[in-house]
């Protein structure tokens, strides 16, 4: 095998997507690319852009902090929130919301304030918000009724209402310089995350698909731990790899699937929640399936050290056999 640097793009955002390139950024042999959601309608994004008509600056924060030289210290200067003060609007925004919002509007430009982000944080490797329109993320449920924006999506999925479908409105384009990145990479990694919240809104992105049919790589999709909500009950991880392939255009290669399970204290905490340990269920005989033991600690969070051991067998895989000679 010739080892020589892969460029990866690990698509998502909330927590999962930071974790995932906090694991990897130490690999030498890996070029990320943070591909990140961005129709985020809760908490201090949320407010940032309602209030001031900016995009939505968390998911690309976290992820360009997750990135950075030194993580613990610029995620504790830059996740701190404004105190409360008398008639401030500032108040409960994080340092770093406001930050990159700030040189978002000063540079003209949300790529050119994120670019401006990742050089002041050394970070390794790059953040590219998926598309830099606004949009909210709308979705219909089996029972015909609908909703829009991510807090009043995730609410009703929370009440028992299984989603049929999510899309954005208005529909929103893939950024040019972003979908040049994306033609480029050798291998998608997809998730963990909110399902439909983070992940799907990806890919309804108009001209995604078609960036993806440029990757000559595979797409590596990681399952998540847990259901979310009453309306996912019974949804599986081959599931969650049918309907990505299905808005992808294309096939999921390999799934990384947590087969371990925490204490039945915590099973119960999470199943006052509606929150259940994602099943496997039945998977495409084309994608090929990586199982562990991910979940090793109370909270519902991969292993860091151990998902980014796992992701770099299934990259080192298939380097090898691009890199095998032919005939």
């Amino acid at each position: 095998m010739h080892l020589r640097v892969m460029k990866v793009g690990c698509f998502g955002g909330g927590t999962g997507l930071p974790s995932v390139l906090g694991g990897l950024k130490r690999n030498p042999w890996l070029e990320l690319n943070a591909i990140v959601t961005m129709f985020d309608s809760g908490g201090s994004s949320g407010q940032l852009r309602d209030e001031l008509g900016v995009l939505p600056p968390g998911d690309v924060l976290k992820c360009a902090l997750a990135l950075a030289r030194n993580e613990r210290e610029a995620r504790r200067l830059l996740l701190s929130r404004l105190p409360s003060l008398e008639d401030s609007r500032l108040a409960g925004h994080t340092g770093g919301n406001l930050l990159l919002s700030m040189m978002a509007q000063y540079s003209g430009s949300f790529l050119a304030g994120v670019e401006g982000l990742r050089a002041l944080l050394g970070c390794r490797g790059r953040v590219w918000p998926v598309s830099i329109e606004q949009a909210s993320l709308c979705a219909r449920y089996v029972d015909g009724t609908t909703a829009q924006g991510e807090v009043d999506v995730d609410a009703n999925l929370d009440r028992g209402h299984a989603i049929e479908q999510v899309w954005l409105e208005p529909p929103v384009h893939i950024h040019e310089v972003v979908a040049g990145a994306i033609a480029e990479l050798e291998a998608v990694i997809i998730g963990p995350g909110s399902f439909f919240t983070s992940l799907m809104p990806i890919l309804a992105v108009k001209g995604m698909p078609e960036a993806l049919a440029q990757v000559h790589g595979p797409i590596i999709v990681i399952a998540n731990l847990l259901t979310e909500g009453r309306g996912m009950a019974g949804f599986t991880a081959g599931d969650a790899v049918r309907l990505i392939g299905e808005a992808a255009g294309r096939p999921v290669d390999a799934v990384i699937f947590n087969e371990a399970r925490p204490s039945a204290e915590v099973l119960a905490r999470y199943a006052e929640e509606h929150k259940h340990p994602l099943e496997r269920g039945s998977l495409p005989a084309s994608c090929a399936l990586v199982s562990g033991r991910f979940w090793r600690r109370e909270i519902a969070r991969h292993d860091r050290p151990r998902l980014a051991h796992a992701l770099w067998a299934v990259l080192a895989t298939n380097l090898e056999r691009r890199s095998r000679p032919r005939g």
